[in-house]
């Protein structure tokens, strides 16, 4: 009996150490035969983190993938607007400027929608209400005329940039909610498994920092973007600004010439 239980003792000790050696030496395999933790997510892709979060972490990773979408659908269309508006302003502007007198520009702009037709449209206005008067009391009123023109077509071509600087400033705090949010539900889920084991507390980690991630994807390109915009509606104002220079010299050489802008108004 006792030579038995020795005999069994040597083959448990013998099969232990064979076991032991083996995952010494196939480390990838013995995880393999390991057991799955039924605790752990079987999917730490992007998509599988988003689908394993908190429905509030969910929330914040929906809103911002919206914000980047609303990023760059302003991105498309400002830059077209703006592109086509800039070349409509140039060709007129090479135009305003081999003209002579106001009446000449204003026979050019007839039945032109573009703003330097309609700063010179405002020049004309103006000189159809003055009565044929050109006398320093005009120029002044003109240039306020055209100035408030250069800024209504200002705030035009700006609208929908203001989003973006909005985008920029808050989606990384957005996703820092997200993040901080998500930590905190995986210390309570420490809390209630009772364990430290990293790999248990891993995932819901990698969850919360997705939202940070992706307020950093829809906010960086916001900025960069709106910058960008900003640059070209500064070109483009200072385009409307030549276009008022241009008239307001047209104004200068109909100094003591007989008044053909308001005959050709009326």
């Amino acid at each position: 009996m006792l030579k038995r239980q020795m005999f069994s003792l040597y083959r448990y000790r013998r099969s232990a150490g064979a076991a032991a050696l083996a995952s010494a030496l196939f480390p990838v395999a013995a995880l393999a035969a390991a057991p799955a933790n039924p605790l752990l997510p079987h999917d730490l892709s992007p998509w599988g983190m988003f689908v394993n979060a908190d429905i509030v972490v969910k929330t914040v990773m929906i809103g911002l993938a919206f914000a980047s979408l609303v990023t760059w659908t302003v991105c498309v269309a400002k830059l077209l607007e703006l592109r086509a508006e800039t070349a409509r302003a140039r060709k007129h502007i090479s135009v305003l400027a081999s003209d002579a007198t106001l009446a000449d520009a204003q026979r050019d702009s007839m039945g032109h929608k573009d703003p330097v037709a309609q700063i010179v449209q405002a020049a004309v206005a103006e000189a159809t209400l003055s009565g044929g008067m050109r006398d320093e009391g005009f120029k002044e009123r003109v240039a306020l005329r055209l100035e408030r023109a250069e800024a209504a077509m200002s705030r035009k071509i700006a609208r929908g940039t203001g989003i973006l600087a909005t985008i920029g400033a808050t989606a990384p705090f957005v996703g820092l909610f997200g993040t901080v949010w998500g930590i905190m539900n995986s210390f309570i889920g420490i809390s209630e498994a009772h364990t430290t084991n990293l790999a248990v507390v891993a995932p819901g980690i990698a969850e919360a920092l997705l939202a940070t991630a992706m307020g950093l994807v829809a906010a960086i390109p916001a900025v960069v973007i709106y910058n960008h915009l900003v640059r070209m509606i500064a070109a483009y104002r200072a385009l409307l600004g030549d276009a008022s220079a241009n008239v307001m010299m047209l104004i200068s050489r109909d100094q003591g010439r007989p008044v053909r802008g308001s005959r050709a108004a009326e």
